[in-house]
C-alpha cells in the first residue's frame, strides 16, 4: 500500500529546522543535509515527549524507569508478574540494574517479590494496587498529554505518519 501525503504540503508552515536547514545549504552547497529535515525534527519532537511523559508520570510520582517496570507487569495481564529475567528482556537493562530497580520499587510498595511456586531459582515480580493506580493514573495522563501532541494532525495523517515511522524504526528492532 502506497502513503497517501496529505494534500496540503503547499500550505507549510516555516520551523526553526527549515531555518536551520536553509543556512546549512548556503554554508555547506557542498552537502546534502536533507536528512536533517526529518531526523531534526524527530528529535525535537522526542524532546517534546520526553517533557509530556515527565508531566504525566511526576503527577503519579513516577520517573521514566519505574512506569516501564510497572506498565510491563500492567501489560503482562493477571495476575500481573513477571520474573524479574523477563523484566529484564522487556525493558533492555540490565539484570544488576533490574535488581535495583525492584528493590527501589519494593521499598515504595509498589511491586512485590516472591520465588514461583513451581522453580524457587525463578524470583516473581507482582505488581502491587498501590503500583497499579500509579501505573493506570500515569498511562492516562500520558494518553491525554500524547493525544495533544497530535492534535494538528487528521486521523489519516496519522496513519501515515504512523507507517512512515514504522518502516523506518523496524530495521533497528529486528537486529
Amino acid at each position: 500500500m502506497q502513503p497517501v501525503y496529505p494534500e496540503d504540503m503547499a500550505d507549510r508552515t516555516t520551523d526553526e529546522v527549515d531555518r536551520i536547514v536553509a543556512a546549512w545549504q548556503r554554508e555547506r552547497p557542498d552537502l546534502d543535509v536533507s536528512p536533517l529535515e526529518i531526523l531534526s525534527r524527530v528529535s525535537r519532537l522526542a524532546r517534546h515527549l520526553d517533557l509530556a511523559r515527565r508531566h504525566a508520570f511526576d503527577q503519579w510520582g513516577l520517573v521514566a524507569w519505574e512506569f516501564d517496570v510497572l506498565s510491563a507487569l500492567r501489560r503482562s495481564g493477571e495476575p500481573y508478574e513477571l520474573s524479574a529475567g523477563e523484566l529484564v528482556r522487556q525493558t533492555l537493562v540490565t539484570s544488576g540494574t533490574m535488581t535495583n530497580r525492584i528493590d527501589r520499587l519494593v521499598s515504595r510498595g509498589m511491586v512485590s517479590r516472591a520465588h514461583s511456586t513451581s522453580d524457587r531459582r525463578t524470583v516473581l515480580i507482582s505488581l502491587t494496587a498501590t503500583g497499579r493506580e500509579a501505573v493506570d493514573g500515569a498511562l492516562a495522563d500520558l494518553v491525554a498529554d500524547e493525544r495533544s501532541l497530535l492534535a494538528g494532525l487528521s486521523g489519516r495523517e496519522r496513519d501515515v505518519l504512523t507507517d512512515l515511522l514504522r518502516r523506518l524504526v523496524v530495521p533497528f528492532e529486528e537486529g
